[in-house]
């Protein structure tokens, strides 16, 4: 029997095995066989150089309906945010809503096309991509970001979620919509609890980000103590409700800043809960001087990924939509600068953030989806050195096609 593959990956290296050289098959959208001198009827031969192979990277944390709007904004919302401790971060969320009393789906999906290619580009082949749901944004963002996710599809798998920015109970008519986007075809209920003004109303909000996950069977995703107070406890919350609910691996923290300034006692009583309600956390450390204490909670066996967060908008002006580009800055925002580090680094970019999401069997290994990415590079310290765009990437069992990806990026439509 003539074995027949789509595209045939030749001379492998892969993680942990610098001396050894593998091949990797491809057929049926599969990972069909991975071995030494494999051979068979093919399509496409790929040759790796020696270089190293990987799952592809998954970005679990982009505010896509934002993206490329800082030319439209001032810097007074970046500049409240990202200083004096994040004592402001309220107020430079309320500055940074601006923005959307010029929502239009016309110019946001173009600037979606061209973040979404660059993620393409540089082996992003999954992402979590929150639109705003408010009184101003309405459900614009929302209908941008179902747009792409049909013009991406096979190329870059997009979760859509739907994101209460500016609050629920605060935002008369917010949770309404969020149930209309849930309609239209969202993927997530989004939140973000410490915005609401009481400790009341904070709990509402998680209350009614389940309640609406609970109608439409959907995972939640929420934004929380994302400012300079220790006395923010809404992942606490959040983690509660999990369990309670049930909602185990279907929850997913971001950011967590407040955390920076907890006390050691209360931070391990909410790893334990974190565990208990196995509930993973992302971080952007990136994008503000705060940020959830990684190493500690790895060290109690917390699910933790990171996240890009955003691109050259009110919040953080740069940007690529290269979580290699994310995990070489984490590396030196956490210090995590030793080999051991870098290979936990490069997880969080790629096997722990599909877990993070929901992503079932996304590894390196028969039988799994074909996403990998061919680096020009041979190991994960050189990856992160230099962070540029793979040699080859295979999205779905397909060889993307990175000249079209380009052509998008430059013109900002889908061709």
């Amino acid at each position: 029997m003539t074995t027949q593959f789509d595209i045939l990956v030749k001379n492998c290296q892969l993680r942990g095995q610098p001396e050894a050289r593998y091949d990797i098959g491809i057929a049926g959208g599969t990972i069909a066989a991975l071995g030494k001198n494999l051979s068979g009827k093919v399509q496409t031969v790929l040759d790796a150089g020696g270089n190293l192979v990987t799952e592809s990277f998954v970005n679990t944390h982009l505010h896509l309906c934002k993206v490329y709007t800082l030319p439209m904004m001032d810097e007074l919302a970046m500049e409240d945010y990202q200083r004096a401790d994040m004592g402001k971060a309220m107020t430079a969320i309320e500055l940074a809503a601006r923005v959307k009393e010029s929502y239009d789906e016309s110019w946001i999906i173009k600037n979606v096309r061209k973040a979404v290619a660059l993620s393409a580009i540089y082996g992003g082949t999954h992402m979590r991509a929150f639109a705003d749901v408010d009184s101003k944004a309405k459900l614009i963002g929302v209908k941008a970001l179902i747009r792409a996710r049909e013009e991406f599809k096979g190329i870059v798998d997009i979760q859509v979620v739907a994101f209460a920015q500016d609050g629920i109970v605060r935002e008369p008519g917010a949770a309404d919509l969020v149930r209309q986007a849930m309609q239209l075809g969202a993927d997530v209920v989004g939140g973000i609890p410490w915005i609401e003004f009481t400790d009341a109303d904070i709990a509402r909000h998680v209350e009614i980000c389940y309640d609406i996950a609970e109608e439409f069977d959907k995972p939640v995703s929420m934004l929380v103590d994302d400012a300079g107070d220790p006395g923010l406890r809404s992942l606490e919350l959040m983690a509660l409700e999990t369990i309670r609910r049930g909602w185990h691996d279907r929850s997913l923290a971001h950011h967590a800043r407040a955390m920076a300034m907890y006390p050691k006692p209360y931070l391990q009583k909410l790893a334990a809960l974190l565990k208990q309600a196995q509930m993973g956390v992302v971080s952007d450390p990136h994008t503000g001087p705060l940020h959830a204490r990684v190493r500690e909670l790895l060290e109690e066996g917390v699910l933790v990924c990171l996240g890009m967060d955003d691109i050259s908008d009110a919040y953080y002006p740069f940007g690529r939509n290269n979580m290699l580009e994310v995990a070489f800055l984490a590396s030196h925002l956490l210090w995590m600068t030793a080999r051991q580090d870098m290979e936990i680094l490069y997880d969080m970019v790629t096997t722990k953030a599909a877990q993070c999401i929901g992503l079932e069997d996304h590894a390196l290994e028969v039988g799994a989806p074909a996403n990998i990415v061919v680096l020009d590079e041979p190991n994960v310290l050189e990856a992160l050195r230099n962070h540029e765009a793979p040699a080859y990437v295979i999205s779905h069992g397909k060889l993307v096609n990175r000249e079209k990806m380009k052509a998008v990026v430059e013109t900002q439509e889908w061709l």
